[in-house]
């Protein structure tokens, strides 16, 4: 699955395939392991082969704080940690049984020498991410609360019955309190 992720973007020969191939690991992890702890320094990029992850952070009161969820097909990271070298700030955590891709910065870097198209692949990536980040954001920024979770049940279908609540509101913004409430106005509605 992970080079027809790679193949939306760039063509890879054979060899390259496998090139790329050698320099991943393949790991299976149960529902609740955490994968990457806030404080130490990112060295993995990670592509959801199957199951479902969420990257986190706790703020200075002890609330947890949603930035991402990536489920079958999709990339998580902390990227400020493994770009910069500095601790991070954020947890991964399994959320279901999953099998990933793990791919270290050392051989991301290696894999750019040797098949310098990788470094276009990840670059689109970087900036899907980035125009993402913006967008959630602004919606952050001028929409409701209403709308925002609106916009989540539109653009993630599949994660409404996956992802506990309470992790669905932190992802919005809103306290799990607010989020029941809310719910249930707009079933009444």
């Amino acid at each position: 699955m992970i080079l027809e992720n790679i193949a939306r973007h760039i063509t890879l020969t054979r060899a390259e395939q496998d090139l790329f191939l050698a320099h991943t690991q393949r790991q299976i992890y149960p529902a609740k392991s955490v994968i990457q702890y806030a404080g130490t320094v990112c060295k993995h990029t990670y592509f959801v082969q199957s199951g479902l992850l969420r990257s986190f952070y706790i703020n200075d009161h002890i609330v947890e704080h949603v930035l991402s969820f990536a489920c079958e097909g999709w990339w998580i990271s902390d990227m400020y940690s493994l770009l910069s070298g500095q601790p991070g700030n954020l947890f991964i955590e399994v959320l279901e049984e999953s099998e990933v891709i793990a791919l270290a910065k050392e051989d991301q870097e290696i894999l750019y020498q040797e098949i310098p198209k990788l470094e276009r692949f990840f670059r689109i990536l970087t900036e899907n991410s980035l125009v993402a980040h913006q967008e959630r954001l602004m919606d952050n920024l001028s929409l409701t609360a209403e709308e925002r979770f609106d916009k989540f049940c539109k653009k993630y279908p599949t994660l409404i019955q996956k992802v506990p609540q309470k992790q669905i509101a932190s992802y919005i913004g809103v306290t799990p309190e607010f989020f029941s409430k809310m719910k249930a106005k707009m079933l009444r509605k």
